[in-house]
């Protein structure tokens, strides 16, 4: 059983080097069998693309077209990993400071993992010296940014078919 610590993030045997976590992250990982680690897109693209996949397009019917935006390159990725080393969700963070394609397998929701990726992803910002981190949060998933701090403005909007919610929050992790 493979676990984080605080100079970085174990994973498949080894060390990452470029990756860290905070004491609350790492907290979190250790209440739940999973690992929380960053890593580039191009390590991981496959298991990146197969929990979206399983998520947005075939879960949610997001089009394929929309889901694929070529951002992803762009952007530094979260990923959380099941103690048998199985990667069960996925975020990221893109240079703008927009957080997006949070997703989590559904039998691990509902225990954590979710809190875990977007406290990396809050993190991983902060010590990009990016100052504000915002998203565009699905309705039913507001009173979870909530809880992280984030604040809605504006009105409603369609984004893939489904309402959204724009929310901002400062890129320091104080909760």
């Amino acid at each position: 059983n493979v676990g984080p610590d605080l100079n970085g993030v174990r994973s498949h045997g080894r060390t990452h080097e470029r990756c860290r976590v905070v004491a609350a992250v790492a907290a979190e990982c250790r209440r739940h069998p999973v690992v929380v680690r960053r890593d580039e897109p191009r390590d991981d693209r496959d298991v990146i693309r197969r929990v979206r996949q399983a998520v947005f397009v075939v879960e949610q019917s997001v089009p394929a077209d929309l889901e694929w935006d070529g951002q992803d390159e762009a952007c530094l990725h979260v990923l959380a990993e099941s103690s048998n080393r199985d990667v069960i969700g996925t975020g990221r963070l893109q240079p703008s400071g927009k957080i997006g394609r949070m997703a989590v397998l559904r039998p691990w929701r509902g225990i954590g993992v979710g809190s875990a990726i977007l406290r990396a992803l809050i993190v991983a910002a902060s010590e990009l010296g990016i100052d504000e981190v915002y998203l565009h949060a699905q309705n039913r998933a507001v009173p979870f940014y909530d809880r992280f701090g984030f604040e809605a403005e504006g009105d409603e909007f369609m984004e893939a078919g489904i309402p959204h919610r724009l929310m901002r929050r400062r890129a320091r992790m104080d909760r």
